[in-house]
């Protein structure tokens, strides 16, 4: 199979839960091996939702609350670990994932609504911990623009997750809740090379853009943690200490990263984009991430999911916190206790009786 131009999967195969599998054969025709594959549009559905908070009780995670404004992701990063979640509405994991997207048009009414219940309590919220909150069709959209002003309005702390500079747009929220202390952000950068971006996460901002979004937003006071994740043996880990740099350079207060996790169907689509783009590694790319997940390609365990284990895990893990020394960077993402929870406050609404005192 080939890869098409602009998306990160190679194929498009049934999720687990679909009764029938669309397998690829050889029917015997004479077929164009040079013509390029078909382009696929990418489709947008907007949901209905009367909540966006979900939890979880992890204790890999710096959270326990967030929402995500789309599923799906354009940018079609072909590793991401929120692929196999597209089966659960019936899509491939592969170029449905980041062609099939669904949208979240009232998720700031529903947070406002979740908000102020009397016995919300107050917790950061992560936006983007499954999908990028900045994605494509975030610009027309602006679904996390509007989950932003609700966090603003309600001074709620909030930490962001996302790859793209389009984040820069919201400089006026983000850097009026940095001063109150209500915010904090973490740009992935997973290579500087925009040759192997191009494959990896091919709608994705260019690695010099988001450097330059770390720079603008480090200038407006929004505390910086740069993620270099994953860490794919042999395709990128190399570049772990100029990532850090160039972060740190770009005004990048600390740093996180993570080895490459390949959960349920996202071993078949990793393998396809190594065989489509590195022919010659992958053998020696999988038998090296095995040796790091106790001979499986994923290992769920909570204790070591994130970083591995092994020599090739344990040399990495020593490279990030040496290089963090040398560079002055605070390990991992910010605790929650950095961001301000005793601000939050529900805005009177329009109509409410006023108080006396």
């Amino acid at each position: 199979m080939r890869a098409r131009k602009g998306r990160g999967a190679v194929s498009n195969a049934s999720g687990r839960f679909e009764p029938c599998a669309r397998v690829a054969v050889d029917d015997g025709w004479p077929a164009d091996d040079d013509a390029p594959p078909p382009r696929i549009a990418t489709e947008v559905t907007m949901e209905t939702v009367r909540t966006v908070i979900s939890h979880n009780a992890s204790p890999d995670l710096p959270f326990d609350r967030s929402i995500n404004p789309y599923r799906g992701c354009e940018h079609g990063c072909v590793y991401c670990y929120a692929r196999p979640s597209h089966a659960y509405l019936g899509l491939s994991p592969g170029l449905d994932f980041e062609s099939r997207l669904f949208a979240k048009p009232g998720a700031s009414e529903a947070l406002a609504r979740e908000l102020s219940k009397p016995g919300y309590r107050v917790r950061p919220i992560m936006v983007g911990a499954n999908t990028d909150p900045y994605q494509p069709i975030e610009g027309r959209l602006e679904v996390t623009r509007g989950i932003l002003r609700v966090l603003d309005a309600f001074s709620h702390p909030v930490m962001i997750t996302t790859k793209s500079d389009r984040i820069v747009r919201d400089l006026d929220l983000l850097g009026a809740m940095a001063r109150r202390g209500l915010v904090s952000v973490a740009i992935s950068l997973t290579t500087l090379g925009p040759t192997l971006a191009r494959t990896l996460e091919p709608r994705a901002p260019t690695p010099s853009k988001r450097l330059t979004a770390i720079e603008r937003l480090s200038a407006a006071g929004v505390p910086l943690v740069v993620l270099a994740a994953p860490m794919i043996p042999c395709v990128n880990d190399h570049e772990l200490e100029r990532i850090l740099k160039a972060a740190r350079d770009a005004g990048a207060v600390g740093a996180g990263y993570a080895m490459l996790r390949l959960p349920l169907e996202l071993k078949d689509i990793f393998t396809e984009w190594l065989d489509a783009h590195v022919p010659g590694k992958t053998r020696h790319v999988l038998s090296l991430l095995r040796q790091s997940r106790k001979g499986a390609l994923y290992d769920p365990s909570f204790a070591t999911r994130m970083r591995g284990a092994g020599p090739h895990a344990d040399l990495l893990a020593q490279r990030f916190a040496v290089s963090c020394r040398r560079l002055g960077l605070s390990r991992g993402m910010p605790t929650v206790a950095a961001l301000r929870g005793d601000l939050f406050a529900v805005p009177p609404r329009k109509g409410d009786q006023l108080s006396l005192f």
